[in-house]
């Protein structure tokens, strides 16, 4: 993927390469980068490109040249892998917004726990990030979020039941990024 210098530009030209396609996936993803870039002052100043790197390629596993188990975050991850990716981004990929929820749903629980879970500043406000941008790019409020996600996937699908287990859990990691950006910034901005 490049020197920690590139790693932000290697991984949107990465994304604008393999996901256009997907229209309102892209929409989705370059909110996503966008609103990282916004917010990355929560995050220590030397993991604020990983932010935003792994914003970029945290839907990369959607993709069709990509996809191989059909579960996006465990594809993308090992996608970024085989590129060389830093094995913290390849780590963030695998675990945005409450991924192991999905992978016990889904029986990949033993295929993902392969990538480490980093609980911390980078994973709450890269979980922000995806979790408060619907899936056109717009913004939304978390429970917004959430309950449009509820929505598209029906009761029964594994991402309804995941999400719904997931929803203390990235309300949390949201709530977490929200505070440190009010001690960062003084008020509340976001």
């Amino acid at each position: 993927m490049g020197t920690d210098l590139d790693v932000i530009t290697d991984a949107a030209e990465l994304a604008g390469q393999l996901l256009p396609p997907l229209g309102d996936r892209w929409a989705h993803v370059q909110a996503v980068a966008k609103k990282a870039e916004a917010i990355a002052d929560a995050v220590p100043e030397g993991d604020r490109d990983l932010l935003v790197a792994s914003a970029w390629l945290h839907d990369i596993g959607y993709a069709h040249d990509v996809r191989t188990t059909g579960f996006h975050p465990l594809d993308g991850s090992r996608f970024a892998e085989s590129l060389g990716a830093s094995r913290r981004l390849c780590c963030l990929i695998a675990h945005h917004s409450g991924a192991v929820f999905e992978a016990e749903q889904r029986g990949l629980s033993v295929e993902l726990s392969a990538f480490e879970r980093e609980d911390g500043p980078v994973l709450d406000a890269l979980i922000y990030a995806d979790m408060t941008t619907g899936p056109q790019g717009q913004s939304l409020d978390f429970e917004d979020r959430i309950d449009e996600i509820l929505v598209r996937y029906q009761p029964g699908d594994p991402v309804h039941q995941a999400i719904t287990n997931a929803r203390p859990y990235l309300r949390a990691a949201v709530h977490r990024t929200e505070e440190r950006l009010t001690d960062v910034r003084g008020r509340a901005t976001f």
